[in-house]
């Protein structure tokens, strides 16, 4: 059997961080996901509010590092849960229990849309917005180019270097 959901979208408000009673903490959140189609006329698309929680460390690192409106991946299992309300009914919902979760865009672009959030532990890379290499910015650290292992490309020959083999084969070296 396989239960295993992978969701993109904005969240709706701030992670709530609790901890339960013996210290696990556990972090709630709902992301607002588009769908990808239209309604039933082609009009505008509908969104879907999904409710989410992350354990543990992966819920501190939502807590600690995304905010109201910025775009994240959540990928984990989809949970039913029943409960009873304060009028004494039967209720079920459907909640996303987070394995992972990733940044959906890049530190820049969401500082480019208004966003306001704090660094984080990545640079504010991301698995889906941003292009390793563009901007070596990890976390405010301007890290230089990559060496490849102290491998650096030999300086262009000056042109004097090279000669004209004429159309003899017996010139060729092979």
């Amino acid at each position: 059997m396989l239960n295993h959901i992978t969701i993109m979208g904005r969240l709706t408000r701030d992670p709530e961080l609790r901890r339960t009673g013996s210290g696990i903490a556990v972090a709630s959140f709902t992301v607002a996901v588009d769908r990808d189609f239209g309604g039933r006329d082609g009009g505008e698309k509908e969104t879907d509010f999904i409710d989410c929680v992350a354990w543990r460390q992966t819920g501190e690192f939502v807590s600690k590092y995304f905010t109201k409106g910025r775009m994240i991946v959540v990928s984990g299992r989809l949970q039913i849960r029943s409960w009873t309300d304060k009028d004494g009914n039967k209720r079920r919902t459907a909640e996303v229990v987070a394995d992972n979760c990733y940044f959906g865009d890049s530190k820049r672009d969401a500082d480019n849309s208004g966003s306001s959030y704090g660094g984080n532990a990545y640079g504010g890379n991301s698995y889906g917005g941003n292009s390793y290499g563009n901007n070596n910015n990890y976390g405010g650290y301007n890290a230089p180019a990559p060496s490849y292992g102290g491998y650096s490309a030999p300086a262009a020959a000056p042109a004097s270097d090279f000669a004209m083999l004429e159309d003899d084969d017996a010139q060729l070296p092979f």
